[in-house]
């Protein structure tokens, strides 16, 4: 793999190109994260006890906060590079230029990482407004970096499924099979602890279990041993992620 600067000269373009549709995706980004803390906070969290001392909505925002990356990272690798690729065929056009597939498709996952940042930071606001905030600064700071980095991982793995996918119906399959599960059973809306032997087994193996554990532990400012082994898997899988999907894209573009 042979990756320069000019992917972030991609990412600039892509930025660019954004300034178009800023107020409709940032209205986008708020819409669902802002209805599960109204719905489950707000609504079920009255019917609900103390969550380790705490509300119910200080234990579901650091979780919803991470969703909110999640969701739009990945629906920009899935449906944005998609449309690039076969629609626009901007990825011919890049490629046409000092621009390298790799540089191509690794400006798109930074980009897809970028606009999970920007639905991240707009959570934090509502959450600020709501008095669900960490109040010291290194706390936010270690936030944002988490979701840039949440952000690469699940715009990389999205990227995989574009590379293989032939037209826009293939990438139901990835998000209902794979993305809403994970929603449910990685402990973003109730914990873990009393699931079944087999449920917390399998929701080891979810990246948005480890994202969530980290990101709850940054909120609460409560730091364990067991966070060594959920950033290693993130850092593991983002990795891995991120070097197959680019090559598997690569492989798609060059033929």
């Amino acid at each position: 793999m042979n990756l320069s600067r000019r992917a972030f000269l991609v990412f600039y373009r892509n930025l660019v190109s954004y300034k178009r549709f800023v107020v409709s995706t940032f209205i986008a980004s708020l819409i669902q994260p802002l209805f599960y803390l109204i719905t489950f906070g707000i609504g079920m969290g009255a019917y609900m006890g103390a969550f380790g001392g705490k509300t119910y909505l200080s234990f579901l925002v650091p979780g919803v906060l991470i969703t909110s990356v999640m969701m739009s990272s990945t629906f920009e690798s899935l449906y944005g590079a998609f449309v690039k690729m076969i629609h626009e065929k901007l990825y011919d056009s890049l490629i046409a230029t000092p621009v390298s597939a790799e540089d191509a498709i690794a400006g798109d996952i930074l980009w897809g990482a970028f606009r999970g940042l920007i639905s991240g930071v707009l959570m934090m606001a509502v959450a600020f407004f709501m008095g669900v905030f960490p109040v010291s600064l290194p706390a936010g700071l270690l936030l944002c970096v988490l979701m840039v980095l949440i952000g690469i991982m699940f715009g990389s793995m999205a990227m995989i499924v574009t590379s293989y996918a032939p037209n826009f119906d293939f990438f139901n399959y990835y998000t209902e099979l794979v993305i809403t599960p994970m929603l449910f059973f990685s402990g973003v809306f109730f914990p873990l602890d009393h699931f079944p032997a087999w449920m917390k087994t399998l929701a080891q193996f979810l990246p948005l279990t480890h994202a969530v554990q980290v990101s709850r532990a940054v909120y609460a400012g409560v730091y364990t041993k067991n966070l060594v082994l959920n950033l290693a898997f993130i850092l593991a899988l983002t990795a891995i992620a991120f070097w197959f999907g680019v090559g598997r894209m690569k492989k798609r573009l060059i033929k």
